[in-house]
């Protein structure tokens, strides 16, 4: 599952980024505080080196507070020749997408390239209500799950203003092969 970026020109980039494998439901510490997995551990670093060679340079990370997603955005961070502030917002834990697109409404103005760490099933929702056009390998591959520690780039035409059902471009989709 891997694509080649395309150079934005204009409008504003999203990198949807879904959390790294945890460990297994159940766990005695609750949902919230569910830590990674020995796989997510060796994953995320894959994810930031996957947007480090592709160029992709968020002007901010927005983060799920939860231990799984704040674990992901730290490991994949080295990676990044210029890694960016990372706001966690407790609005973003296990979000339905509209809440997804409050907080990325609210904190996108004025930048160009957001990442997004978070969980699904509201970020897989996110994104296939969003991608409206793209490649159809791509759309299609989309439409069939997004696998943890994946990352889904959508390009927005319009800027933030375009963050509605069937605005954005899928421009790249990419997980760890396993």
């Amino acid at each position: 599952m891997s694509s080649n970026p395309a150079p934005q020109t204009t409008g504003s980039r999203l990198l949807l980024v879904r959390h790294a494998k945890a460990v297994p439901k159940g766990d005695p510490a609750g949902d919230f505080e569910r830590a990674l997995g020995e796989r997510g551990r060796a994953d995320a670093p894959l994810t930031g080196r996957w947007l480090a060679e592709n160029g992709y340079k968020p002007d901010l990370a927005l983060c799920s507070p939860s231990r799984r997603t704040r674990q992901t955005w730290q490991l994949l961070v080295p990676a990044l020749a210029d890694p960016p502030d990372a706001v966690y917002d407790e609005r973003l834990y296990d979000a339905a997408p509209n809440a997804l697109v409050t907080v990325l409404a609210e904190r996108g103005a004025g930048l160009g390239c957001l990442a997004l760490v978070g969980h699904n099933t509201g970020i897989h929702e996110l994104a296939t209500a969003l991608c409206g056009s793209g490649p159809e390998e791509l759309l299609e591959q989309l439409r069939d799950g997004f696998p943890t520690s994946g990352v889904v780039v959508v390009d927005l035409a319009g800027g933030w203003e375009d963050l509605a059902p069937g605005r954005g471009r899928l421009t790249a989709l990419w997980a760890p092969a396993h």
